[in-house]
Order: structure tokens, then sequence, then C-alpha cells
């Protein structure tokens, strides 16, 4: 079931997107709101899975990650689901999708090294009833955001 939403939730989504360190009485304040309402809110949105936590955006690039790559797999047996949530364990490992098309998954991971990427790949082929993979190496990042507006 989807979680109806209005304006003010928007608001406060928006809010938390951009600053998540921001308090409830200054979210309230810029939206001209009582603290009690924006609590309430958030609460709410959290019970209700909405908002799932609270993080950090980190530059990924200036903590030595200098490589990221795409992955496509193609896998045998209906073992699909099996084998994303032991992708998903990797450390290197960022998404895991089903996807529709000539490949089952797909799987973003970042690397601080060739020598990584190279151990990376190598574990994903030697996976039980992995068919195939295909790997491609992002030459730029143009954007890399999961913050969606409400």
């Amino acid at each position: 079931m989807i979680e109806q939403i209005d304006n003010l939730d928007k608001k406060i989504l928006s809010e938390l997107l951009a600053h998540c360190r921001k308090s409830f009485r200054q979210i309230a304040v810029e939206l001209g709101v009582s603290p009690v309402t924006i609590l309430s809110r958030v609460r709410r949105m959290e019970k209700s899975d909405i908002i799932k936590g609270y993080s950090v955006i980190l530059e990924h690039e200036k903590l030595g990650y200098q490589l990221t790559a795409v992955t496509e797999i193609t896998v045998s047996k209906g073992k699909l689901l099996e084998m994303e949530r032991e992708i998903a364990k990797i450390p290197a490992t960022c998404c895991v999708y089903d996807v529709t098309g000539l490949t089952d998954a797909i799987v973003v991971a970042k690397f601080r090294s060739r020598d990584d990427l190279s151990a990376y790949a190598k574990a994903l082929l030697a996976m039980p009833f992995v068919e195939r993979t295909n790997t491609h190496v992002v030459l730029t990042t143009v954007k890399e955001d999961f913050r969606l507006s409400p």
C-alpha cells in the first residue's frame, strides 16, 4: 500500500533530504508550522517506512574509491534471489537490481584499485549459478544522487 503524503510532508522530506541534521524546530520555523507538527509527521513517515533512516552523502573518490563498475549478470536455474542476496553482502556492492532484458541483474560497485575490481569480477563469476557477467567501468560520473524529491 502506498502511503499518502501531502504537500507539507513533501516539504518536510525535501528539507530532510537537503539537510538531515537540521533540527525539527528549524524546519518548523522555515515551513511556518509548529515543531510538534514536524515531529509527528516525521515519526509517522518513519513508522510507515517512507523515511528508512538518516545518512551522510560521501564523496567516494576523496575516500579512495576511484573506480565504479556496473555489471550485468545472467543467472541459471532460477537462483536469482539467492545470488543477489550473496552479492549484496559483498562490501564493495552499492546496488543490486533485478532487471528486464537480456540479463537478470545489474550490480553497481565501487573500488579503490583495478586489483580490487578484478577480484570482485572473478568472485562474481565463481558464484554458483552465475552463467555470465558483463562488466562496464564508469569513465565519468555525471550524476550520482539517489535523493529524489518527493
